[in-house]
């Protein structure tokens, strides 16, 4: 299926970038650690790793919904006839769905990209126009937009919604037993 092939692509450059990301953290926390102990802390180190940290674990849950392995409690489904589970299944992928269209719909408000246009890209006159200040709160120590930090909120809606979309799809036609996704560095 076409749609469920679009989304493992789209979940494997997810976890290829929260994998990065994890190895910047680490990388990130470790020479905080060193700079520290020899009394020579770099005091944006923090910030920035906080922000990898947030990109990386919105990243890893849009593609735990390409998987299917986000936690839940399957007590209810594991007593209920199968036919009864599917529909349970299905009412869970709806949800999902649910869910990240409305994050969508938040995300497309909040970061107001045709008012944005309208200001011809200007950020004092946008938020002149919509008291929305998203595009020039700076942050703490690193002095860039904020809005670089919450650029993974519609990048995970899309992500969720791309993978939800599939996932229901797929239940709907009953190809629900596609092949698992790959972790980076996986062998095939």
């Amino acid at each position: 299926m076409f749609l469920k092939r679009i989304s493992r692509a789209w979940a494997r450059a997810e976890l290829a970038a929260a994998a990065a990301l994890a190895v910047a953290i680490t990388g990130l926390i470790l020479t905080n650690v060193v700079t520290r102990a020899m009394n020579n802390s770099i005091f944006w180190i923090d910030e920035l790793a906080i922000y990898a940290m947030i990109w990386m674990a919105f990243l890893a849950a849009s593609a735990s919904l390409a998987h299917r392995d986000a936690i839940s409690v399957t007590f209810l489904k594991e007593v209920l006839p199968a036919p009864a589970a599917r529909w349970i299944d299905i009412f869970v992928d709806v949800v999902v769905l649910g869910f990240a269209l409305a994050m969508v719909h938040f995300c497309w408000r909040w970061f107001d990209p045709i008012d944005f246009a309208r200001a011809g890209f200007d950020v004092i006159a946008f938020q002149g126009a919509t008291f929305n200040f998203i595009y020039s709160e700076p942050t703490m120590t690193i002095s860039v937009s904020k809005v670089w930090v919450w650029m993974v909120m519609p990048l995970f809606a899309l992500g969720a919604t791309l993978h939800a979309v599939a996932n229901l799809v797929a239940r709907l036609s009953g190809a629900e037993t596609a092949e698992a996704i790959p972790l980076p560095g996986d062998r095939p």
